[in-house]
């Protein structure tokens, strides 16, 4: 019998032991496979979870941070950006917008106390991008910077000061004399709006402003630099920034979001893939759970085994039976898993919500406080659903390849098994 012609009839052999009683074999082979499904539960969760905290971090630094690519000009010149350099710059293909801004350190003080701050002046327009748009939420007041004395406060920062929509706030900033001396200088503003991005880490020290009343407020030491946003940041942000480069030659900087967020982004991916690899270790053992559950098989169906080959069954055709059965059972298991995981990763946050509301009314019970599982300082309010269907296939194949790989010993013990001392037994 040779190869091609042996493998379908092996292969509804093996899928008779998995699908048949549980007194043939078929209990260890879907014991393994419901092990295998167990395994890769937490993995699809937690991929998605992690894939899900990440971009959403990373989507809220790119929009309403410090945008996709950003910027400088070496020579400091008085106008670096001037009409027609913007207007080459805004003609490249896939650019959605520019800004200019200009940042800097500054101390607020509002009703109840002061904060250090990191002072943002941009133009409105930048808040009005589709973007920012999306992640940007207004707690109280309204985004609108009609006045250069109006401002936006950060929502952690507006707590910490006591100050509120309509709030009056004084804006500390040195200067430099002539003589070089540093020379304080408060600035009085009216809080128009309070906001946040849904991340603490990102939006804790804002204070908004325009961009006049930037360049006014902040001393020249402080940071001006053009912010841009185009259509595919995670893909094209590079080959933007050689555009750029070429386009405006090396009097300027350009520095796209994986390099500016190069140190916060290698971390989040260190831990993704730390988590992913831990995981990857439960796979093994649900493998080698296969290659016992193989053994067992092998050694239930002797019988058969003796049959096939006083029939003229070959070596190669009876281990490819129990290979066969391994492949299936690391199918079977990696579907149900895999879909399961899915099940559970798409409803997170109804999971996350409803585990916080039973743990509250238990913590209640002893009249503690209510219970918090993701603190909105450090996570993500709601965590997107992420789908890396990439990822998702390379778990798929490693988990049935780890499956049959971990079953070719039983599997090879049981072609070399021979039938004359099993029939004896019987």
């Amino acid at each position: 019998m040779n190869a091609g012609s042996a493998a379908g009839p092996a292969f509804f052999i093996a899928l008779r032991y998995l699908w048949g009683r549980a007194r043939e074999g078929g209990r260890y082979l879907r014991g393994a496979a419901a092990g295998i499904a167990l395994s890769l539960i937490p993995i699809v969760v937690t991929l998605m979870v992690a894939d899900g905290m990440i971009r959403g971090i990373m989507d809220r630094f790119l929009e309403l941070g410090g945008g996709h690519l950003r910027i400088y000009e070496w020579h400091n010149s008085e106008n670096p950006f001037e009409s027609p350099v913007m207007e080459n710059i805004l003609a490249l293909p896939g650019l959605r917008g520019a800004w200019l801004e200009r940042q800097g350190i500054a101390v607020v003080h509002g009703p109840a106390g002061s904060k250090g701050a990191t002072i943002r002046a941009l133009d409105q327009s930048f808040w009005e991008d589709e973007g920012s748009r999306k992640y940007l939420q207004v707690i109280s007041g309204e985004i609108i910077l009609e006045s250069p004395r109006d401002v936006l406060l950060g929502e952690e920062i507006a707590h910490t000061i006591g100050a509120a929509a309509g709030s009056t706030v004084r804006i500390m900033t040195t200067h430099l004399s002539p003589s070089g001396a540093a020379i304080p200088r408060v600035s009085v503003f009216t809080v128009r709006g309070i906001i946040s991005s849904g991340y603490r880490e990102l939006d804790s020290l804002w204070c908004i402003m325009n961009l006049e009343a930037g360049r006014q407020t902040l001393p020249q030491s402080s940071t001006e630099f053009l912010t841009l946003k185009i259509d595919d940041p995670y893909n094209d942000a590079e080959s933007m920034a050689r555009s750029l480069r070429d386009l405006l030659g090396s009097g300027f900087g350009i520095f796209s979001w994986k390099t500016i967020n190069r140190s916060q982004y290698s971390s989040y991916e260190s831990t993704r893939q730390l988590l992913l690899f831990i995981m990857a270790l439960i796979v093994l053992v649900a493998a080698v759970n296969v290659s016992f559950a193989t053994s067992m098989l092998a050694i239930e169906r002797q019988r058969d085994i003796a049959v096939l080959k006083t029939s003229g069954a070959s070596p190669f055709f009876t281990s490819g039976i129990f290979l066969w059965g391994a492949f299936l059972t690391g199918v079977v298991g990696s579907v149900f898993g895999i879909s399961a995981g899915l099940a559970l990763g798409s409803s997170v946050n109804t999971l996350i919500r409803a585990l916080e509301a039973v743990l509250s009314f238990l913590s209640g019970l002893f009249r503690a406080g209510p219970v918090t599982i993701l603190d909105a300082g450090y996570y993500l309010e709601t965590i997107p659903i992420i789908v890396n269907w990439q990822v998702i296939i390379i778990i798929f194949f490693f988990t049935v390849l780890s499956s049959v790989l971990a079953s070719w010993f039983p599997a090879r013990r049981a072609g070399k098994i021979k039938p004359i001392e099993i029939l004896r037994k019987y």
